[in-house]
């Protein structure tokens, strides 16, 4: 991470356990500078038009309707019993993949299909807005996740289905490698809201045990379609090579050292990392690149390494893989809509980008910036333009002449949002549409499917990674970014927000603290105490096209220099 102790400090400090971060302190320490990324410097400073939705309300009204069996209406309700108890002796539950799936439901295939994309994924999305999904309304939708762990066919991992009786109807099961890894992501986010929920720690080492094990007989070599876990063997088919799925193990096998404190977790994590750096090429598959770029910054920050990841950023926005061609980061304005900040493929029928990647990519990236305040602006502005953009997947958000059936949005009831946005329309009856055009693949999934499958149920279930992360602020443009949300198995912190400023001018910002006592405003960027004392509320300025990296530390703390990282009362508050 290129730490520099500057010198000056040591002059000015008596010793490092009394160094007092003091506004004359601090004043010699350089500001963290900051790195660039030509794709996001080129992205729009102001995209418009220009609307931030509430997206923690909405995750909250996904939960209460998708979660609610008495729901009514054509299409729903959207959740049902499955007891066919896979894996574990249990009930557990199913939610569609999309509106109208004819694939699903306890009518179809004994219930038995439904994905975890859909169920981890809103069950993370409405933990990470506060709601404890372990005791709702008498359920355990949390403890339900378990028969995802695939014992019985002994892969024993978390998968995309419950069983291999379902794995042709769709989902990529056994046979498309990020379908097999990231749920096991997912599945640890949920696990660090839930640390007492039964069996979940078995589970989770039995996951790391796999990724350590898998990762140990590639030693080094991803070049891949899959991987059996359970006779530990890569595979080959027709699907692209993921080399990128290192940083799916990378990232498991990070939080398991957090948790478990097991020093092989760490050595896999590593070894994982290396494998993905190792790469000449752009392999960015489907979502799992960017968590390599997180796990590289906290192991720097955390455990003293060194790793130079900025190409695995480049490689997360610049749409230039190697077999999936023009998958990244889509920069563009079309018919006057700024698109620019969304994930998926940047070539696909002029671009076509989803719902659930863009979602997911906030995950692993605004919390780096904590670990790697370098790229402070790069998240910032990326952020400011996704957040803006993604209320296009939304039929209420976007102009009927830009959504193939707005005669159809009814169906969902205002928290059930487009799968795709794309240029020009891959459906032949909707290609008279102008872009941009709001769209979903389900019609191509299964003969018979509704043209109401291109409601993603799945994609809109994680809107409560955004829920989590962004808050507005009384400057529109202007957005406070929790970094904390979704860094799961850290250790303690102070509330961290980082908040970008895209004018040419400095701007002044109401900041609400999120700490209920009375704190000192720390900035990780610059290095300065901006505002002490405060209660609640005060005015903060952020420089222009800048950032700041709020800290909220007890007043009167003191910041303390020790073995390269920033410390208040013991805890980290900087690590550049």
């Amino acid at each position: 991470m290129y730490k520099t102790i500057h010198l000056i400090v040591l002059f000015l400090c008596i010793s490092l356990s009394s160094c007092n971060t003091t506004q004359s302190t601090i004043a010699v320490i350089p500001a963290v500078k900051q790195q660039s990324i030509q794709r996001i410097s080129d992205m729009p400073n102001f995209p418009k038009p220009f609307k931030i939705l509430d997206f923690n309300q909405l995750a909250k009204d996904y939960d209460a309707k998708v979660y609610d069996v008495s729901q009514t209406g054509k299409y729903w309700p959207l959740i049902w019993k499955d007891d066919s108890r896979k894996n574990f002796d249990q009930e557990t539950f199913g939610i569609y993949t999309a509106m109208g799936d004819v694939r699903q439901g306890v009518e179809h295939h004994k219930g038995i299909f439904h994905e975890s994309l859909a169920s981890i994924g809103s069950v993370m999305g409405a933990s990470l807005v506060g709601i404890d999904k372990s005791n709702q309304n008498g359920k355990d939708y949390v403890g339900m996740l378990k028969n995802y762990y695939n014992s019985d066919t002994k892969w024993n991992i978390i998968m995309n289905n419950t069983s291999p009786e379902v794995a042709l109807l769709g989902g990529g099961y056994a046979r498309d490698w990020w379908y097999d890894v990231y749920p096991n992501l997912m599945f640890y986010a949920v696990a660090d809201f839930y640390p007492n929920e039964k069996d979940y720690s078995d589970i989770q080492r039995s996951v790391a045990d796999k990724f350590y094990k898998a990762d140990s007989t590639m030693a080094g070599n991803y070049q891949h379609s899959f991987f059996d876990y359970s006779t530990l063997e890569p595979k080959d088919n027709w699907i692209c090579k993921q080399e990128d799925v290192a940083a799916g193990h990378a990232y498991v096998l990070y939080s398991a050292y957090q948790k478990f404190n097991d020093p092989k977790y760490l050595k896999g994590a590593e070894s994982s990392l290396q494998a993905l750096l190792n790469q000449k090429d752009n392999r960015y598959y489907e979502i799992l690149m960017p968590f390599g770029a997180y796990v590289a910054a906290r192991l720097n920050a955390e455990e003293g390494r060194n790793y130079e990841y900025s190409k695995i950023l480049d490689w997360t926005f610049n749409g230039t893989p190697e077999c999936r061609e023009g998958w990244g980061m889509l920069l563009d304005n079309w018919n006057g809509y700024d698109v620019s900040g969304l994930m998926g493929s940047t070539v696909d029928h002029g671009g076509f980008a989803f719902l659930m990647n863009t979602y997911d990519s906030m995950w692993p990236l605004v919390p780096m910036v904590r670990y790697d305040p370098r790229y402070a602006n790069v998240v910032g502005k990326w952020m400011l333009n996704a957040s803006n953009a993604i209320k296009f997947f939304y039929p209420y958000e976007i102009a009927d002449e830009h959504q193939t059936i707005p005669e159809e949005k009814q169906h969902t009831k205002g928290v059930i949002a487009y799968e795709g946005l794309i240029k020009k329309s891959h459906l032949k009856k909707y290609e008279n549409l102008q872009a941009p055009v709001a769209i979903g693949d389900g019609p191509n999934w299964i003969e018979g499917n509704p043209d109401v499958s291109q409601f993603s149920v799945y994609g809109s279930g994680h809107v409560g990674i955004a829920g989590a992360i962004i808050e507005k602020t009384d400057v529109p443009e202007i957005l406070k970014l929790n970094c904390l949300a979704t860094d799961f198995y850290r250790d303690e912190a102070y509330p961290t927000f980082l908040m970008y400023n895209p004018f040419d001018g400095e701007k002044t910002v109401t900041y609400h603290t999120k700490t209920t006592t009375n704190v000192d405003l720390y900035d990780a960027i610059s290095h300065k105490v901006l505002l002490k004392n405060v209660s609640k509320v005060e005015k903060i300025n952020i420089p222009a096209l800048s950032s700041r990296l709020i800290i909220e530390i007890p007043s009167r703390s003191k910041i303390v220099l020790k073995d390269g990282k920033y410390y208040a009362n013991n805890i980290v508050v900087s690590y550049l």
